[in-house]
C-alpha cells in the first residue's frame, strides 16, 4: 500500500478535528505585545525604559513561541502597530499592550480642582465584535470605554487561584490541565474584607499556582528584576459585585489578592475575557500554560459577540450594598472603628513620649517627631459612642432612627425593592416613583404597569418618567411601547452594574432597547440647558471639594511663618470612607503618595517635606484619610513659579481607583 495513501485520511480526519498533525488548534491568533515582566510603577530613571524595552521584547518571544505550538496561525506585533481591523483577521486577538488610542482620554477639571469631565480613552470601537483575551490590567485599559465588567477591582493579584470553576472549558481541554491544588491559608485580604461586612469566611481555601513568579517579596520564589530591581508584573482583579447580572458574563476563577474572597481573576463579558493573572509563558506553571491555551481556544467561538450590558461607572452601587450598609450601621463596625483607633493611639504614643524627650534632652526632631510631638493623641484613645458613630455616618438616617441599630437593618432591608443609585452612582436612594406604583425595579411587571398607566391615561407623566429610567426606549406612544415590550419580554433582563435598565438579551442591533447613546445624548442636553438657563447661578452654587466620584482634592498655596520664613502648603480632603497611601508595606501592592516639587532658580526646599497625621493599617501600610497639611518650608530669594506633581492612588474598603497625577502650581514673588 502506497505510504501517502494510508496517510491522508489520517491528515483529513486532523483538519476535521480541528487539529493539525503537530496536535495545534485550528484558530489563529493574533498577539498585541509591548507589556514588559516587571512592575513599572515604582520607576525613575530614564534608563528603566531600555529595560521596559527588553523585558517586552523577551515577554513577546515567549508569547509567539508558545502560542506557536498551540495554534495553527499566530501573529505578534507590538501595540503602536496594531489597528481594530486586524482583529477581523484573526480568531482571537490577545493584548498585552496600549495601542493607540482611537480617541484620547478626556479629563477636565473645575477652578476647584475637581473632575467635571472624564471620559476613558477608546482603543476599540463601541461595536466590536471580535473574540479578545486581555491579560492583566489590559482588561481595564483596552475594555473601559466600551462598558466591560472586567474593571480594576485591584491591581494586586498574585500568583495562586482559588474558588475556581473545575468544570469550566478551559479546565477540560483541549490541552488537559493537570492542576496540583492544596490547602493555603485565606489572603489576608479577603479575612479583613468579610471582617468588614461580617460575613463568614473559611480559614483555608484550596489553591493552585498558575504562575511561577509573584510580585509579593513575602511570598517563596519572588524575585527582583536583576536589572531594575522591580518587582515581578503584578496581576488584576475585577469586581465581582454585579458581575453576572447580565446573561453574557461568567466567572471563571478567583484569586490570591488584597480584595475579597470572590474577586474575579478569570472571568468573561460577551467577547472579552479577563486573564488578571500576569506572567508570561516563562513563568507560568504546566497547569497555567494549559488553562491559557484553553482560555483562548474557547473564546474563539465568541466571534459576533458584543457587550450588552455596560458598565459604566466602575464603582456603580448595587442592591448588594443595603446588605453591607447593614454591616456598616451596626455596633460591631463600630467596635472595630475603636479598636483601629486604639491600635493607632498605642503605636502613636509610644513615638511621642519618644520625641517629647528628645525634645527636653535638647536633640534635634526628625520628620516622624515634629510631626508627632503636639499631635493631638487623647481623641484616638477614647472610644466612640454607638450614637456618635451612627451619625456620622448618616446625619439625615440618624435623624430618624437614633441609635437603634434595628431601626437602620429594617430601613435597608424593607427598602430593597424601591432602591436606585443616588445622583453620584455610589450611594443608594429610594425611588419613590417606583415605591409609589408597589413594583420592584427589578421585576418586570413594572414595566408593562407603566405601558397599562399609558394606554389608559393614569398618571402618564410618572409612568413615562419609570419608563425612561429604567429603559434605553423612548418611544412616542402607549402602542410603540407596547409592542416593544411584547416582542422582547421573553429576553429582557435587569442589571444593575449596567445602569440598573431593563435591556434585551439580543445581539440584534436593530432591536430598541440596547443603545446606551440615548443616555449620553439626554445628559448632554441637560447640561447645555442648564447652562443657557442659569449660567451665573451655576458658576456661583457652591459645591463640595469632594464627592465619591472626586474623593481626593489638593490645593497649595505660600505662606509665610510667624518666624518669617516661606512654607508651600498643600491641603488635603479625602472623602469619607476613603483613603490615599503614605507608606505602602512590602507586602501590599498599592502606591504611595508621592510629591515632586519644582521650585525656581534661587529657590530650595529646606529639609523634608512635612506630612499630615496618618493611620497604620494590620498590614504595617500607612494612609491618610479626612483633612491634612502638608509642608514643604523654603529658602532663598529667587521667585517664579513652583510646580508641585502629586502622584498617588485612592482606595475605600473595596474599591481601588487607578493611579493617578494632580499637578498644582504656586506663584512666589521675590
Amino acid at each position: 500500500m502506497n505510504i501517502r495513501t494510508l496517510l491522508t485520511p489520517i491528515l483529513l480526519l486532523c483538519c476535521l478535528l480541528g487539529l493539525s498533525a503537530q496536535g495545534k488548534q485550528n484558530i489563529s491568533v493574533l498577539y498585541v505585545g509591548g507589556s514588559p515582566d516587571f512592575d513599572t510603577s515604582t520607576l525613575q530613571a530614564e534608563k528603566d525604559n531600555l529595560a521596559i524595552l527588553q523585558s517586552a521584547k523577551l515577554r513577546t518571544a515567549a508569547f509567539n513561541k508558545f502560542l506557536r505550538s498551540k495554534f495553527r496561525t499566530v501573529k505578534a506585533i507590538q501595540a503602536s502597530d496594531y489597528t481594530p481591523d486586524l482583529s477581523y483577521k484573526y480568531d482571537v486577538t490577545i493584548f498585552d499592550g496600549t495601542p493607540t488610542p482611537l480617541r484620547p482620554r478626556v479629563r477636565e477639571y473645575d477652578a476647584q480642582g475637581r473632575i467635571i469631565k472624564n471620559e476613558p480613552a477608546a482603543y476599540l470601537p463601541d461595536d466590536f465584535d471580535r473574540p479578545v483575551v486581555c491579560i492583566a490590567e489590559a482588561s481595564q485599559t483596552i475594555g473601559r470605554s466600551l462598558g466591560t465588567k472586567n474593571d480594576w477591582y485591584c491591581l494586586c493579584l498574585e500568583a495562586d487561584a482559588h474558588n475556581w470553576d473545575k468544570t469550566h472549558p478551559i479546565f477540560q481541554g483541549p490541552w488537559p490541565v493537570k492542576i496540583n491544588a492544596q490547602l493555603k491559608p485565606t489572603p489576608a485580604g479577603a479575612k479583613e474584607y468579610a471582617e468588614i461586612f461580617n460575613e463568614p469566611i473559611e480559614a483555608q481555601y484550596e489553591m493552585w499556582a498558575v504562575q511561577t513568579r509573584n510580585y509579593n517579596p513575602t511570598t517563596p520564589g519572588t524575585e527582583l528584576d536583576p536589572k531594575t530591581g522591580n518587582l515581578y508584573r503584578i496581576g488584576m482583579v475585577s469586581r465581582p459585585v454585579g458581575y453576572l447580572d447580565s446573561p453574557d458574563t461568567e466567572i471563571i476563577s478567583s484569586g490570591v489578592c488584597a480584595k475579597s474572597i470572590d474577586a474575579v481573576a478569570i472571568g468573561r463579558h460577551a467577547n472579552f475575557l479577563h486573564w488578571g493573572f500576569s506572567a508570561s509563558p516563562t513563568y507560568m506553571t504546566e497547569a497555567g500554560k494549559a488553562a491559557f491555551a484553553n482560555a483562548v481556544a474557547y473564546m474563539a467561538q465568541f466571534a459576533g459577540h458584543r457587550v450588552i450590558a455596560r458598565k459604566l461607572n466602575e464603582g456603580i452601587a448595587t442592591r448588594l450594598q443595603a446588605d453591607h450598609n447593614k454591616a456598616i450601621f451596626s455596633q460591631h463596625a463600630c467596635d472595630m472603628q475603636n479598636a483601629s483607633n486604639r491600635a493607632f493611639y498605642l503605636q502613636m504614643d509610644s513615638i511621642q513620649k519618644a520625641a517629647r524627650a528628645k525634645r527636653d534632652r535638647g536633640e534635634a526632631l526628625d520628620a516622624t517627631d515634629a510631626l508627632y510631638v503636639d499631635f493631638p493623641l487623647e481623641r484616638y484613645a477614647q472610644a466612640t459612642p454607638l450614637a456618635d458613630y451612627l451619625r456620622g455616618r448618616d446625619r439625615q438616617l440618624f435623624h430618624y432612627f437614633g441609635a437603634d441599630e434595628a431601626e437602620y437593618h429594617r430601613y435597608f432591608e424593607r427598602n430593597k425593592p424601591w432602591f436606585r443609585p443616588d445622583a453620584s452612582g455610589y450611594d443608594l436612594d429610594i425611588d419613590e416613583d417606583v415605591r409609589a406604583i408597589g413594583i420592584a425595579n427589578n421585576d418586570s411587571q413594572l414595566l408593562d404597569r407603566c405601558i397599562a398607566m399609558l394606554e389608559q391615561g393614569q398618571d402618564t407623566d410618572l409612568a413615562t418618567r419609570v419608563l425612561h429610567r429604567y429603559t434605553l426606549c423612548r418611544f412616542a406612544t402607549p402602542a410603540e411601547w407596547r409592542a416593544w415590550f411584547t416582542a422582547v419580554k421573553d429576553k429582557l433582563f435587569f442589571s444593575e452594574s449596567g445602569g440598573w435598565l431593563w435591556l434585551v438579551n439580543t445581539l440584534d442591533p436593530t432591536v430598541p432597547g440596547n443603545d446606551y447613546n440615548v443616555l449620553k445624548q439626554e445628559a448632554a442636553a441637560a447640561v447645555a440647558a442648564a447652562v443657557k438657563a442659569a449660567p451665573s447661578a451655576q458658576a456661583s452654587a457652591p459645591q463640595e471639594r469632594t464627592n465619591r466620584d472626586n474623593p481626593v482634592f489638593f490645593a497649595a498655596t505660600l505662606q509665610t511663618t510667624a518666624t518669617g520664613s516661606r512654607e508651600l502648603v498643600i491641603e488635603m480632603e479625602i472623602y469619607r470612607d476613603f483613603h490615599i497611601y503614605a507608606d505602602v508595606a512590602e507586602t501590599d501592592p498599592f502606591i504611595p503618595t508621592e510629591f515632586t516639587i519644582t521650585l525656581p532658580e534661587g529657590l530650595t526646599a529646606e529639609g523634608p517635606l512635612l506630612p499630615p497625621a496618618f493611620t497604620t493599617t494590620e498590614s504595617g501600610t500607612t494612609i491618610y484619610t479626612g483633612k491634612g497639611t502638608f509642608r514643604q518650608p523654603i529658602t532663598g530669594t529667587g521667585q517664579g513659579t513652583a510646580t508641585i506633581t502629586i502622584g498617588y492612588q485612592c482606595c475605600d474598603s473595596s474599591i481601588c481607583f487607578p493611579p493617578t497625577e494632580k499637578e498644582l502650581e504656586v506663584q512666589i514673588g521675590a
